[in-house]
């Protein structure tokens, strides 16, 4: 191969150069704060309201559901962490009113949460948070071997004191997506809120007609800068911020805002969105090739998630850009580094993991053995890949399994 491929835009994708230019206005003249009210203010202040709503128009929602973050990760705490705060807190305020005007005892709030043992690092962490030190409980659906929360299994976890459910939209280590719109519908049937994590499907999949309460974004996925992300909650939903201090960001978090990466994310997203249906269709054939490959060419190799690209209703069943396996007869790491001589940039899974020993948690909870979860690799392509590049792509991997072979014999 001349040049290197990068296949692991699961972590991180190519800045965009529209996005870069479109923030440095913002990183050098115009460099006001945006809740300063005098001239330096007022162009800086605009361009975040703008950069707000070309964001809400992407995600089918209002502007005043969209809240800056940092990233992907502190989207999921504030989504999780501050809806299950802020009911607790709108329940004990209804609960006082009651009591004043004599109308009877409060209904108790709602403590339960509901996840999956597959979600990301942020969104189990958060989870966690609110069980160790606000007393909350939490049930994980387990899914299906592929990774799929089905409709049955979320109906019999949810009880009547659940407040939230959280199901992440793609998987981002193994690339399968979830029914949203249905495990929403049950999710509010039971008059709970529901909150995906989505930063794996924007720019792949469709990111309106949801009915979710809350869904979290990285701008770093789409094209933006790192450092910027997007909680999307409704507007209506009570949220407790994480982040106290002069009340920014509609009292959610507090905090001078980034109007730079805003700016950038906003533009990211919408040419992200504007490519979607092309880049999804072109990737997705270069991707099946590749896996069909490695899979005939690759002794001991399996597909893990979804194995079809669309289930039987003809709902796309795994992210188009993304394969992984497991290579169970050599080591995910020799292959990886194997891969990098030969010119293949790709990852063992999360890199919010990375530094770890410990065998993939997603793999694990679907059943997979340690050992052979440590042997994962994942390809995430790129929107530019080429065939000739797919093709080239699976070669490597065949070379690099094949002189590995024998020293895991």
């Amino acid at each position: 191969m001349t040049g290197r491929l990068y296949l692991d835009t699961a972590a991180a994708a190519p800045v965009r150069r529209e996005a870069l230019e479109a923030a440095w206005p913002y990183l050098a003249g115009a460099f006001g704060n945006p809740s300063s009210h005098h001239e330096f203010g007022r162009g800086p202040a605009e361009a975040l309201a703008d950069a707000r709503a070309r964001v809400a128009k992407v995600l089918g929602m209002r502007a005043t559901d969209i809240t800056f973050t940092s990233g992907g990760t502190e989207a999921d705490n504030l989504a999780i962490i501050g809806m299950a705060l802020g009911h607790q807190t709108q329940g004990r305020a209804q609960g006082r009113a009651q009591t004043q005007g004599g109308s009877g005892t409060a209904v108790p709030p709602r403590r339960h949460i509901v996840t999956s043992p597959i979600e990301h690092e942020a969104v189990l962490a958060s989870v966690e948070f609110l069980t160790r030190v606000h007393g909350f409980t939490v049930t994980e659906v387990a899914p299906t071997f592929d990774g799929t929360v089905t409709p049955e299994a979320l109906t019999a976890a949810i009880r009547a004191d659940t407040v939230l459910v959280s199901v992440g939209y793609a998987n981002n280590e193994i690339g399968t997506i979830a029914d949203i719109l249905t495990l929403a519908g049950i999710t509010h049937e039971a008059g709970a809120l529901f909150h995906t994590d989505a930063v794996q499907a924007a720019g792949w999949l469709p990111l309106t007609g949801l009915g979710v309460d809350a869904l979290s974004l990285a701008g770093h996925k789409v094209g933006a800068p790192k450092g910027i992300g997007v909680a999307a909650i409704r507007a209506r939903v009570p949220v407790e911020p994480l982040i106290h201090g002069g009340g920014q960001e509609s009292g959610r978090r507090s905090g001078t805002e980034n109007v730079a990466l805003a700016v950038a994310f906003a533009t990211a997203l919408e040419l992200a969105e504007a490519d979607r249906h092309e880049a999804a269709d072109r990737v997705r054939a270069i991707r099946d090739e590749f896996i069909s490959t490695v899979l005939s060419d690759v002794p001991g190799s399996f597909l893990t998630g979804a194995a079809g690209t669309a289930g039987p209703d003809g709902r796309a069943t795994r992210t188009p850009n993304h394969a992984s396996f497991c290579f169970s007869n050599t080591s995910g790491e020799a292959v990886l580094l194997e891969l990098e001589r030969l010119g293949v940039t790709a990852s063992s899974g999360s890199a919010c993991a990375v530094g770890s020993d410990e065998p993939s948690h997603v793999l694990t909870a679907l059943g997979v053995a340690p050992e052979v979860a440590q042997t994962s690799v994942r390809f995430t392509f790129p929107s530019s890949i080429t065939p000739d590049q797919g093709r080239a792509a699976a070669r490597a991997v065949i070379s690099a399994a094949e002189s590995l072979a024998s020293s895991f014999a």
